[in-house]
C-alpha cells in the first residue's frame, strides 16, 4: 500500500478550511502521516485559540521521527539542492523523510521537492 507524507501547506489549508483542501481530506482513505518536522511548522505558527484544534487534527496522523539516516540524508539533499532550489533545513528533512519510508509526498511546491521521484500536488489554489 502507498505512503502519503503531509506537507505543511496542505494541513495548513485543511485546518483555514480551503475548500480544495477540505475535499481532498473528505475523499482521502489511507493513513495520515507527517514528518516530525511538519509538527514543528505547524506549532511554530498555531495561534492561541487554534491549538486545540491543531492537537485533535494532528492526534489522526503517524509521525516519523527523524533519525540519523534520514539527517544525514537531509544534509546531502541540502547541500546538492540549496542553490538550485533555495532549499531550506526543514524541507529537506521532510523530503529525506518521504524518501526514507518510501512516501509519496503531498504538497502544494512540487517545484521545491522536484529531486523526490513522488510528489502530488492534490489540489490547485
Amino acid at each position: 500500500m502507498q505512503q502519503f507524507l503531509f506537507d505543511s501547506d496542505i494541513i495548513i489549508d485543511y485546518l483555514r478550511g480551503f475548500g480544495g483542501a477540505l475535499k481532498f481530506f473528505e475523499s482521502f482513505d489511507q493513513d495520515f502521516t507527517a514528518s516530525v518536522v511538519t509538527i514543528a511548522e505547524l506549532y511554530s505558527g498555531v495561534r492561541d485559540k487554534d491549538r486545540q484544534e491543531l492537537e485533535y487534527f494532528m492526534s489522526l496522523f503517524t509521525v516519523f521521527p527523524l533519525t540519523a539516516e534520514i539527517a544525514k540524508e537531509a544534509g546531502f539533499l541540502r547541500q546538492s539542492y540549496f542553490r538550485s532550489h533555495g532549499m531550506g533545513l526543514a524541507d529537506a528533512m521532510i523530503a529525506a523523510t518521504a524518501k526514507a519510508h518510501g512516501a509519496t509526498l503531498l504538497s502544494l511546491n512540487a517545484r521545491r521537492f522536484s529531486m523526490l521521484d513522488d510528489v502530488l500536488i492534490p489540489y490547485r489554489k
